[in-house]
């Protein structure tokens, strides 16, 4: 694992973590939106969410990268009261693909997204230790 955690006093964060050191090659990863190969097979946040995170899952693997690598995670919804309505079917598609992993991470309601049937897309900042 390349992302430490902080742990900071207080109230523990759920689905978040407040901070995480880096170590290691830094990979940006651009947002990422909910579409296969170009095309969204989902226009609900609940499926964009999972294709998004399946997108970043596939870079980080081109990257010789692992979830738990992850620092950092900008999330951006164009409904947010649709957000929060979903979270509890949000949280069994987090834990599938990144387990109990919690970067430290931001949701931020916008008005739109550049591709105009996105309603989530996905940015994350992650430390490699070792070059592939």
């Amino acid at each position: 694992m390349t992302a430490e955690l902080v742990i900071l006093p207080g109230p523990t964060p759920k689905g978040y973590a407040d901070a995480r050191i880096g170590k290691g090659r830094a990979l940006h990863v651009a947002g990422q939106v909910g579409w296969k190969a170009g095309v969204f097979e989902a226009k609900d946040l609940v499926g964009q969410f999972a294709q998004a995170l399946d997108n970043i899952l596939a870079v980080l693997t081109a990257a010789h990268a692992h979830v738990d690598d992850i620092a950092e995670m900008t999330i951006y919804v164009t409904d947010i009261a649709g957000y929060r309505a979903a979270r509890k079917q949000l949280g069994p598609i987090w834990r599938a693909r990144f387990g109990t992993h919690f970067p430290a991470m931001a949701l931020v309601a916008v008005t739109a997204l550049v591709e105009p049937d996105a309603v989530v897309e996905i940015q994350c900042v992650a430390y490699l230790e070792h070059a592939p």
